[in-house]
């Protein structure tokens, strides 16, 4: 289970600069899939350096392109 301390290292991650690579956030570090934006009221994005990810959008178009065809 994660501790109080856990959640604010992870949280403390995405407010670092570094880990952004233009407006995607890339940090191999950090073992979640979705993460806070830079300024949380923003909302939520995909961490691009966790391979499930692009499952993620790869799945999203997927279901996209299957409600347009049927």
């Amino acid at each position: 289970m994660k501790t109080r301390l856990d959640n604010e290292f992870l949280n403390n991650m995405t407010k670092d600069r570094g880990n952004y690579k233009g407006p995607l956030y890339f940090n191999r570090k950090d073992p979640r899939l979705i993460v806070p934006r830079f300024y949380p009221a923003l909302g939520w994005t995909l961490n691009f350096a966790n391979p499930y990810a692009y499952i993620a959008i790869a799945a999203l178009i997927v279901i996209m392109i299957v409600t347009i065809i049927f």
